[in-house]
């Protein structure tokens, strides 16, 4: 997918849009399954908070993934996609265990992060089998928000708790097919990766009938030229050499498990907006979209960056502008960024719009969502129609005053 496409589904489908490139989340899923090439038993399930629309969560199950779940809404978009509930993991926080019952019915692998609840499901369902996410005491991730195995976390078993978790399991006999851990987003230094899956192989070693160990995810994608990611294939070729010996001291056949959503589907995606006016004070030149966090909260958020260019001069002189949204807030895109000379009426391109992205906006302001677009076999598929104001107001009730 080029410019021109950008260019054509712009005028198409109009602006705001989000656009997913099918071929660039194939290359990701091929690169990570090419990493671990050496390993048989490998599972890769896509973290559909990450993306859920269920066109984009179809294209996953024809390349293969499973899918990892945090909620019972998200299991049932797998299973609406078509994906055996065998192959969809359900790794919720803070629920309720009538949802985690709910969701069991299903069939889909139940993952457990609390021990109440772990010892409540196990009274009820012995026979169930269940992972349990273990939390390893290992500070990672690019922001606080989405660093999530360190010491004060919402998430996982503390390792320190491994011998009250052993007795649960031993006292409601429960069965435990699978162990997990997830320490946080965007790991750049493999090492802490490593670091921390010394633990959970150790941890592993005291429940006797593991189907698999589940990794996560994590890794980290380029944000810009020059940038640096995880060494996917480094990490490949390390970890595989940990597992096997892992495999061979256990005893027994396990499968190797990760959860990527950024590394698939992050780099695929492009978010389109138009120039609504240009404002100039004594010190910034305002180039104000049709668009704010409500759309994309990343910038904001996460103070994360997402390359910024004018679709409409790509070859035009470059002058510093803030881009800024039309919400009322604070919502900047990029402060002082160097891109093409902008025209009110032109089209602006984020990169790196595929991840938490979408999934993460919002009505705020009363503002509607935008489209979704998914290029696929070369051609411009609409897989998400744009908001009209009559689905803002579907659900509210007016009373009579």
């Amino acid at each position: 997918m080029n410019n021109k496409d950008l260019l054509t589904i712009s005028k198409k489908f109009g602006n705001p849009v989000y656009v997913y490139d099918s071929n660039k989340i194939e290359s990701q899923f091929l690169r990570l399954k090419n990493a671990f090439s050496k390993i048989s038993n490998l599972r890769i399930h896509f973290a559909v908070k990450a993306l859920s629309n269920i066109s984009i969560l179809k294209f996953m199950k024809k390349l293969g993934t499973g899918l990892d779940t945090v909620s019972i809404q998200e299991v049932k978009l797998g299973l609406i996609a078509g994906f055996d509930p065998k192959k969809i993991i359900y790794t919720p926080n803070g629920v309720s265990f009538d949802e985690i019952e709910k969701v069991s019915k299903t069939g889909v692998q139940i993952n457990i992060d609390n021990l109440s609840l772990l010892e409540q499901f196990g009274s009820k369902y012995p026979n169930t089998p269940v992972c349990v996410r273990i939390n390893p005491h290992v500070m990672a991730g690019g922001n606080s928000n989405i660093s999530v195995g360190h010491i004060d976390s919402k998430f996982g078993i503390s390792i320190h708790q491994i011998p009250h978790l052993k007795r649960i399991v031993e006292n409601t006999k429960m069965h435990i097919n699978g162990i997990h851990m997830h320490t946080g987003s965007d790991i750049l230094d493999i090492d802490v990766f490593l670091y921390a899956s010394e633990i959970l192989f150790n941890n592993a070693m005291n429940f006797k009938n593991l189907e698999f160990i589940d990794f996560g995810s994590g890794f980290k994608v380029s944000y810009k030229k020059g940038d640096k990611e995880t060494n996917i294939e480094e990490l490949g070729e390390k970890l595989t050499i940990r597992f096997k010996k892992f495999i061979k001291n256990y005893g027994k056949k396990v499968d190797l498990a990760f959860e990527p959503g950024k590394f698939l589907v992050s780099e695929s995606g492009y978010f389109l907006t138009s120039v609504n006016s240009l404002k100039q004070t004594t010190s910034t030149i305002f180039a104000q979209v049709d668009s704010g966090f409500n759309h994309f909260i990343r910038p904001m958020f996460y103070n994360s960056f997402h390359e910024i260019y004018n679709l409409s001069n790509t070859q035009g002189k470059k002058r510093f502008y803030s881009v800024v949204g039309y919400i009322c807030e604070t919502d900047t895109f990029g402060n002082n960024r160097e891109i093409e000379e902008i025209s009110e009426g032109d089209i602006l391109v984020f990169k790196n719009a595929g991840a938490y992205c979408f999934s993460m906006s919002n009505n705020y302001n009363s503002r509607l969502k935008p489209a979704e677009v998914l290029w696929y076999n070369n051609e411009a598929k609409l897989i998400r129609e744009r908001e009209r104001f009559e689905d803002i107001i579907n659900n509210q009730i007016e009373i009579s005053l």
